[in-house]
Order: C-alpha cells, then sequence, then structure tokens
C-alpha cells in the first residue's frame, strides 16, 4: 500500500492549533477516547477538527459525550472534506490523532506523514507496522496515553520537528510501484 505522494506531500504551511482525525465514526475508529484524551488536555488553545461522514448511527452519541465534555466549541465536526482540501488541513494540523482499535493498513496515517503532521496511532492491528518509529504510538484504550501524546506534541516543538522529519522519511518508503512489484511476486506464488 501507499499514498498518493504528488496530492500529500509537505507544503511547508504554518501550523495551526488543531489536531485533526480523519475517517468514519465507527465504533473502532476510538472517536469516543479521542474526544475524551483531548477534553482532558490541560490546555484549552487548542481544537479537534473531525473530517469524515456523519453516521446517523455513532454521530449523535459521539456529540452527546461532547456535550457533556463541555468542549462544543473547540470539537468542530468537518463533515466529508474535498480530497483537494486534504492536504492542506493535514499540512497544517499540529497533529493526526489516529488511536484505532483496529485497521486494515492506516492510510491517513501515511497521508499525514507525507504532509509533515506528527502523528498519534495506536499500538494494535497495522499501525505500528506502517508508522514504525515515525510516530507516537499509544495504547488506544488508555484515555490518559492518547492525552499524554497529544500533549506532548502540543507543548515539545523539538519534539514534533523530529517526528515531522522522521514522517516524512517514513512515508517515502511507501510508493505504488514497490507495492505493485510486490503484488508481482507474490501473484507468482498464488
Amino acid at each position: 500500500m501507499a499514498h498518493d505522494a504528488n496530492h500529500f506531500r509537505f507544503l511547508d504551511l504554518p501550523k495551526s492549533n488543531y489536531f485533526i482525525y480523519i475517517g468514519r465514526h465507527d465504533p473502532y475508529k476510538n472517536l469516543h477516547r479521542i474526544v475524551a484524551a483531548f477534553a482532558a488536555l490541560p490546555c484549552r488553545d487548542y481544537e479537534l477538527w473531525l473530517v469524515g461522514s456523519t453516521d446517523p448511527r455513532h454521530t449523535p452519541p459521539l456529540k452527546a459525550d461532547i456535550e457533556q465534555l463541555g468542549i462544543n466549541d473547540s470539537v468542530k465536526f468537518l463533515d466529508y472534506v474535498p480530497y483537494s482540501q486534504l492536504p492542506i488541513l493535514l499540512n497544517r494540523a499540529i497533529a493526526l490523532v489516529f488511536p484505532n482499535l483496529w485497521e486494515g493498513f492506516g492510510i491517513p496515517v501515511l497521508e499525514a506523514m507525507a504532509c509533515g503532521t506528527p502523528v498519534i496511532t495506536s499500538n494494535l492491528s497495522s499501525l505500528p507496522e506502517v508508522a514504525g518509529d515515525a510516530a507516537l504510538l499509544v495504547n488506544p484504550y488508555n484515555t490518559k496515553e492518547i492525552t499524554a501524546a497529544m500533549q506532548a506534541i502540543a507543548a515539545n516543538s523539538k519534539l514534533r520537528s523530529h517526528m515531522i522529519t522522521l514522517g516524512i522519511n517514513r512515508a517515502n518508503t511507501f510508493s505504488w510501484t514497490k507495492t505493485n512489484c510486490y503484488r508481482k511476486v507474490l501473484s507468482q506464488y498464488l
């Protein structure tokens, strides 16, 4: 697997004070813990932007959690965002927060890294293999770990810079050319 390297790339845009999540609102995406972790941040200078289509089954309980935590003004539901706008949103984000409970591959992790955005992701499923040493890996069931990772990236500019460099380098190791070569070799044995 890979990402569209011509589309998702580092644009050297100024960072804004928002964490971003990209994906559906399904329970395995762990949005309730992302929201709880965000609410526990000691500094209220940040926002959480949730990019992805709302779902009548899963979004209303999520909005109720946000209401109960008193962070309505800090959480933005962007719903569907055109593909052309995703690189800009990623480049400007302080970090991608993607601690899913399960994931087949995790293309948003690669896309964020390619854009020079630090990544916080799960230490489960395929995500550690995708992220390598270029992300902060957290136990997705532990809200305190997610909060600590968000706080570390927000408060430590050296860590943020280091993760940007690691992420760009990591994203560059994935390409469709390599993926297609692998598929050709694999198909000879199947």
